[in-house]
């Protein structure tokens, strides 16, 4: 008798909870209406889905083509590097963000040339590189117009063993700062893979881009503590000027291969050499394989490309910390490079990005593996508005999506169970 008195009674409850749904469905029906045709530029004072008030809460516009952090990626080919006919010998990678110096454009980017393409860092040697950055050197070019560059030769050698860098010195961005010119870069002692992609950042500093640079010959940023998330790399470091002080951003992989995990974080000093403090909030962004930040507005703008829940987006951190999507993008540069004009400029009003470099990796074929810069254009800028830019529907060639095809193995996994 009591299990019926409870059945009856849950019955009723649901019975009466779907009718107050649907009278309360009803009533807001009744109340407001459908949805505007055209959409809101403001958020309307009515009841809406999840969906629709996130347009208006985590986004700068509901409409992307009207957000200034939104936009398309076009691909420029650059002139004036030679890779000897792609056989993997020759690569060049990672560049750093652009400047502009009595009417010049410079660049400095990892460059490696060796007797063979990487083999693996059982296979490594002295001469024998075992990844694509291995054994390499920072050479920098220049350029009148972006498109055709002019290679001037290496900027930083590997120094003598046992300094920093002995092994290969690679991934480099420059900071200007009070008339004195700064290149950090990640210095390698062992070849790359013998455990991980394991380095410190170094630095270099001359009175002119064009050198000669002088080595500190110390590391400038260093690896986390023991069982902390950076205790074995600080890749990509990426100075930026803020508040006075010099501004870091850097990546590290914490965790194990197959499952390495790669996040941004920061480190900031009052002095280019330091001693740098890393932000206690580290990581501040929880995706992205290299990080390319730019001052916008009052606070700083991240290109997320690759790696974690967040990747392929364009994010915004109005303190320069806790960083928020701004945007979802495709295509996305590979290592970008931007050419930003106010990087070192303290502005409490960043104008944002056109254009830059970035690399396309694993070039060659098997065993000819390298890499080689390239040259991207985007409107990520309050200065300009190209429409073709914040084009939100971008119709891609077949041959870009045959390339992503199946695996031998996923083809094996499918006959077996189709």
């Amino acid at each position: 008798m009591i299990k019926k008195l409870v059945l009856s009674l849950v019955i009723s409850g649901i019975i009466v909870s779907c009718q107050e749904k649907d009278t309360s469905e009803k009533t807001l029906n009744k109340e407001q209406g459908g949805f505007p045709f055209i959409l809101p530029k403001e958020k309307p004072n009515r009841k809406m889905s999840a969906a629709m008030e996130r347009i208006y809460t985590d986004y700068d516009t509901p409409e992307p083509q009207h957000n200034e952090l939104f936009s398309q990626f076009k691909y420029t080919e650059l002139k004036g590097f030679d890779y000897h006919n792609h056989d993997g010998t020759i690569s060049r990678r990672d560049p750093s963000k652009i400047i502009k110096h009595n009417g010049k454009y410079y660049m400095w980017y990892t460059y490696r040339n060796t007797p063979t393409p990487p083999q693996g860092a059982a296979n490594s040697t002295d001469v024998i590189p075992s990844s694509d950055w291995d054994l390499s050197e920072i050479w920098y070019a220049t350029s009148k117009d972006g498109f055709t560059w002019e290679e001037q030769g290496v900027a930083i050698q590997r120094p003598e063993k046992p300094m920093v860098g002995w092994r290969s010195v690679t991934t480099t961005d420059i900071l200007e700062w009070k008339g004195k010119y700064y290149l950090y870069y990640q210095g390698f002692m062992e070849a790359s893979g013998k455990r991980g992609d394991d380095c410190p950042v170094a630095v270099s500093y001359a009175d002119s881009p064009d050198g000669p640079w002088t080595p500190h010959n110390k590391i400038v940023i260093p690896n986390g503590a023991k069982g902390e998330w950076d205790q074995f790399s600080i890749h990509d470091p990426y100075p930026l000027v803020h508040n006075g002080k010099v501004y870091i951003y850097y990546k590290s992989d914490f965790g194990k291969k197959p499952d390495l995990v790669r996040m941004q974080g920061l480190a900031t000093a009052d002095n280019p050499l330091g001693p740098f403090t890393k932000h206690p909030l580290n990581p501040l962004i929880t995706s992205g394989h290299e990080t390319s930040l730019f001052p916008f507005k009052e606070g700083v703008a991240a290109l997320v490309y690759k790696d974690g829940p967040e990747h392929n987006t364009i994010q915004y951190a109005k303190d320069w910390v806790n960083f928020e999507i701004a945007s979802i993008t495709e295509l996305m540069p590979y290592a970008a490079a931007p050419y930003v004009a106010d990087a070192f400029t303290d502005t409490k009003n960043g104008r944002g990005i056109t254009w830059g470099t970035a690399h396309l990796i694993n070039l060659g074929g098997k065993g000819k593996t390298h890499s080689m810069l390239l040259r991207f254009d985007c409107d990520l800028s309050q200065d300009l508005h190209d429409p073709e830019m914040k084009q939100h529907r971008v119709k891609h060639k077949p041959d870009a999506y045959f390339r992503q095809g199946l695996s031998k193995k996923q083809i094996d996994r499918i006959k077996v169970n189709p």
